[in-house]
């Protein structure tokens, strides 16, 4: 029995191999991940014979190309939550913090709990994609939302309101009439200086340069509600630049934003869950694309509970002796970005009202109750999991089952 203990870092890794009794197999060794070093640390696994694992951290995108190739060598890697061997404390009372003993404690917790080792599977390549575009998804529109913001800012020195002016929703292709306008009408000095008459015409013209509808009513409206206002930029060629390079900026992220939301939905229409996903309330096209590359394949939940844990929506438990406290936070332990989804999911609950749905009903008790908001709200979420892997496995499972006796 042999426990390969590998301590990832940004292009090198310390590898280490423990026996039964604290017998070394490996001494400590550095590989870089390297095709060469990769292909040097999986010939020395190798050697150690049969009845060996691997175990190393969960270390964001550093680990996957050590557990990857490691893999593809046929090699038993398991992929563990670094408060594991955080929580193991390695056996010793004294604080060390080296590469060489992170390595060393990573194969003595293998050792210890050589049973539950789980083996790591690579995710199937459209469930990866799927994943990175949703992070790249949430990532651009924290973005659009901070470059939003500092264009409105800059237009209420130099067009104040100018961003209620037109409801149009944003259009498919990311385009939106406001950021539009400001990108030419920049200033309230660029309409104030004109006619009625002159700037209804060249409204008109610029509406069907951009692929708007013109209507002569508003026209005017724009027209009279560019007056009046006291600006604190002057109307020059250092605040057109500062209008229109934000106006720009922001116009490029949402176009880039539809180009990411198209390829999720494509990506996500290729997994066979999409459909009964999709088909469930309060999900739309994008939370149920989210989702799917959040949780990935369910079947790597042996139970309805682990899914729960996951996402860190299971209520905690502190109890000891005759002290317990009935009342706790949850967890929090299993992937915020999930959670996200989740919270903006049960909103949909909660603003639409359905009664007939159980996940509705379920938090509708727990407020009726006098449960605190997140507390009901969390427990919604918890709700609203279960429903999604008891759906999902059956989907799955009815998808096999046909798919054998064909």
């Amino acid at each position: 029995m042999n426990s390969v203990g590998i301590d990832v870092s940004k292009g090198n890794s310390m590898m280490a191999a423990l026996r039964p009794m604290g017998e070394v197999a490996l001494l400590p060794k550095s590989y870089l991940h390297t095709a060469v070093g990769l292909e040097q640390m999986a010939y020395a696994i190798l050697a150690l014979g049969e009845d060996t694992r691997v175990i190393m951290e969960a270390t964001g995108r550093y680990h996957e190309p050590v557990a990857a190739a490691l893999h593809e060598y046929g090699i038993y890697v398991s992929v563990l939550n670094p408060l594991y061997i955080k929580q193991s404390g390695g056996g010793s009372i004294r604080k060390v913090k080296t590469d060489k003993a992170d390595a060393i404690k990573i194969a003595k917790y293998g050792l210890d709990n050589w049973v539950d080792l789980r083996e790591y599977t690579p995710m199937e390549a459209v469930r990866q994609q799927l994943k990175l575009c949703s992070r790249q998804y949430n990532l651009y529109m924290k973005t659009i939302v901070a470059l939003q913001n500092n264009l409105i800012s800059l237009t209420d020195k130099t067009f104040p309101g100018v961003n209620e002016l037109f409801s149009s929703p944003e259009r498919a292709d990311g385009h939106q009439k406001w950021v539009d306008f400001v990108m030419t009408f920049w200033h309230c000095d660029c309409i104030n200086l004109l006619r009625e008459k002159a700037f209804t015409e060249r409204y008109q013209k610029w509406c069907k340069r951009k692929g708007y509808n013109f209507s002569e009513e508003k026209a005017l409206d724009v027209y009279a509600s560019s007056g009046g206002h006291f600006t604190t930029l002057p109307k020059n060629a250092n605040t057109k630049l500062l209008i229109t390079t934000a106006a720009q900026q922001l116009m490029t992220a949402k176009t880039t934003l539809v180009a990411i939301r198209t390829e999720m939905l494509r990506l996500a229409k290729q997994l066979p869950e999409y459909e009964t996903v999709h088909a469930i309330y309060g999900v739309g096209e994008i939370t149920a694309a989210q989702l799917m590359a959040e949780i990935g394949d369910v079947h790597r939940f042996p139970h309805r509970s682990s899914l729960v844990a996951f996402a860190g929506v299971d209520p905690a438990v502190n109890q000891s002796g005759k002290h317990e406290v009935q009342s706790n936070p949850s967890t929090k332990r299993g992937s915020p970005h999930l959670r996200k989804t989740l919270f903006q999911i049960v909103c949909t609950y909660l603003k639409k009202s359905p009664a007939a749905e159980p996940v509705y009903q379920f938090l509708d008790k727990k407020r009726s109750e006098g449960k605190p908001y997140f507390v009901y709200m969390t427990a919604a979420q918890n709700k609203f999991l279960r429903i999604y892997y008891a759906r999902v496995k059956e989907r799955l499972a009815a998808q096999d089952s046909s798919t054998i006796q064909d």
